[in-house]
């Protein structure tokens, strides 16, 4: 017997479909930082985002996050720490001078990778993602079936695919649309600002919420 079956698999895909092109944290940063700083890095820092899923799967699977959320110091503690990270990444972005290439897209001091590893540990940090697999993975788990950890680890791998791509394209355009702006006197500076101010916000929003 197959672990999932097509009703599962398609009803957990369109809604998982739906929360992520929904307007959320991950959507704003890979917004502010593919307008800010390009096609090529918004998409890196939003595939890195959509793979942080992956340690949500894993913690979600193996009831780890079940235990973190039972733990009000564990849980505040991960706020603390996702929260000052995302600051950190904000208080970065705001002396950028927006210098653009020929290409229209942002000269940037990070490279490819270093964005795509920001992207995964901003996802891989944040407590308030590790609720939303443990709250969100079980509604589709059939318990009848058996095998609930190997149901969760494949809806889990599924949300990550999905994510990857829709990211990836939410990342494409707003690098397209920042290189165009780019272009315009000096709209690369405040949309490199902008997107300090919106990292500093989601950090601060983050780490003050009940």
């Amino acid at each position: 017997m197959a672990i999932l079956d097509a009703s599962q698999v398609l009803g957990f895909l369109a809604a998982a479909m739906l929360i992520t092109v929904s307007p959320g944290p991950d959507n704003l940063m890979i917004l502010s930082l593919g307008l800010s700083r390009g096609r090529n890095f918004g998409m890196a820092f939003g595939l890195g985002c959509a793979l942080g899923c992956l340690s949500h799967t894993i913690l979600a699977a193996l009831g780890i996050s079940a235990a973190i959320a039972a733990s009000p110091a564990l849980f505040t503690g991960l706020k603390v720490a996702g929260g000052i990270y995302l600051v950190w990444l904000g208080i970065r972005a705001l002396p950028s001078t927006g210098s653009v290439r020929l290409d229209g897209t942002m000269a940037s001091p990070e490279s490819l990778p270093m964005l795509f590893w920001r992207g995964l540990l901003a996802n891989a940090v944040n407590p308030k993602v590790i609720l939303f697999f443990l709250a969100f993975l079980p509604q589709f788990v059939d318990s009848g079936k058996g095998a609930v950890g190997g149901q969760m680890a494949l809806l889990g791998l599924m949300f990550t695919v999905q994510a990857c791509v829709l990211f990836g394209l939410i990342g494409w355009f707003a690098g397209s649309l920042g290189g165009w702006l780019g272009r315009h006197g000096r709209a690369g500076v405040w949309l490199d600002r902008t997107a300090g101010i919106v990292f500093i916000s989601l950090g601060l929003k983050l780490m003050v919420e009940g």
